[in-house]
């Protein structure tokens, strides 16, 4: 063998491992591009996004080209490696050549094209389509038979092809993706996404106003000091009861009532509940996704939640469910009162009322929130007694200084994580 052969066997060899390198490369990009994102682009036009879908369509078949065009010429670069290893190095090539050219061909040929597919898999899967939707054509007969000997073979365990080729993400798993594209969404978006997700999992229970801090107008009351009232509430709609909520009538709408009190020596308690509405009722354990959907089929804007035995336990209104997913956006300073205040020495003075949930959502903590929905409730389970002004409890990594107690009720509370 002169020079000359030698040198074009060298160079088919490189070439060789250059198609190897080809193969090795789209195998990984074609199963680490994309699926949504394939999927968006090829609806979009893009003819490699196209392309590759297309062949994804058939994952079996694909490997199948791809496996065997790459073995084919794996083959190859085995047989022409040693040959040039024996012609360079005699007969002692027959044991160095392979050892040497496995490890040139696990670089060049496997690793460097399967490390850059995977970090980049649409710049290599989208040009690579190109060139493996003919090979499929031509290689047709041989990737069925390969396709079908695979299937059968796979059949023969118990193995299904199509439940591993479900591709639907869980809400979990959609939240994850969503926090991967966190640089290409605003924060703000991103927020707003996540909450949309979580309306299923979260109860009017979470978001309603207690029934303590539920400000209504009592029909037995004075008639003069209702109307007063009325005239000088920041609040759009009121309850309307007779002597307790239990006895609800119904909801007094503010502008209503208005247009009665240009004349109010003449308004009597009976005009004030025939301008009521219908009280509207809603279960305790609703989601949020669920009680949204009745809220705009009944046209009602809120409800009284209430538990298995009917009594009403809170209040939910369409602005606290849609504030779960856009944030708070009551801007009124007389309805706004900060449950959660920080102390110069970093700890938070933190109303009794406020719910597990708001406060873990704000300070990004972790208090238990599977059990009582307000931090008043959680620190009465844990001590099972009502404490004294100046108790202290240390909760998981949370130190607890009971501030203020009222009316059988931890009112303030200041918290502090240990370790800030």
């Amino acid at each position: 063998m002169d020079d000359v052969s030698l040198f074009l066997l060298s160079g088919i060899l490189v070439l060789l491992i250059a198609v190897a390198a080809f193969f090795s490369g789209s195998e990984t990009s074609m199963m680490a591009v994309n699926r949504y994102r394939l999927r968006h682009l090829a609806n979009d036009g893009h003819r490699g996004a196209i392309n590759t879908a297309n062949l994804l369509d058939r994952p079996d078949r694909l490997l199948g080209l791809i496996l065997f065009c790459n073995n084919i010429v794996n083959f190859y670069v085995a047989a022409l490696g040693v040959v040039i290893a024996v012609r360079l190095m005699g007969d002692i090539g027959y044991a160095l050549g392979p050892v040497i050219l496995t490890f040139i061909f696990l670089v060049l040929a496997e690793a460097a094209p399967k490390t850059m597919a995977a970090y980049h898999p649409e710049r290599f899967a989208f040009p690579a389509s190109y060139i493996l939707r003919p090979l499929s054509v031509i290689c047709q007969p041989f990737v069925w038979t390969i396709s079908r000997l695979s299937n059968n073979f796979l059949a023969l365990l118990r193995f299904k092809l199509d439940e591993g080729h479900q591709t639907s993400l869980s809400r979990e798993e959609l939240k994850t993706a969503l926090s991967e594209a966190g640089k290409m969404l605003p924060s703000r978006h991103l927020q707003m996404l996540h909450g949309i997700l979580d309306l299923e999992q979260v109860t009017v229970e979470d978001i309603m106003v207690p029934r303590n801090e539920i400000i209504g107008i009592d029909i037995n009351g004075d008639l003069p000091e209702i109307l007063s009232y009325i005239s000088q509430s920041s609040h759009t709609r009121l309850p309307l009861y007779r002597d307790n909520l239990d006895e609800i009538i119904g909801i007094i709408h503010v502008r209503r009532v208005m247009r009665l009190l240009k004349d109010p020596h003449d308004i009597t308690r009976e005009d004030l509940e025939q301008v009521a509405e219908e009280p509207h009722f809603v279960p305790l354990s609703a989601s949020l996704n669920t009680q949204l959907l009745n809220f705009q089929r009944v046209k009602k804007r809120l409800g009284f939640v209430v538990d298995e035995y009917g009594t009403i336990q809170g209040l939910a209104t369409m602005e606290d469910i849609l504030e779960e997913v856009v944030g708070e956006f009551t801007t009124d300073i007389q309805t706004h009162s900060p449950d959660i205040v920080r102390q110069n020495d970093g700890s938070f003075m933190i109303d009794g009322s406020a719910t597990i949930r708001d406060i873990n959502r704000e300070l990004g903590w972790e208090l238990p929130a599977g059990g009582p929905k307000t931090l008043n409730g959680l620190i009465l389970e844990r001590l099972e007694t009502m404490p004294e002004p100046g108790t202290t409890l240390k909760l998981d990594n949370f130190t607890m200084e009971i501030t203020q107690v009222t009316d059988n009720a931890v009112k303030s509370v200041r918290v502090k994580l240990i370790g800030r």
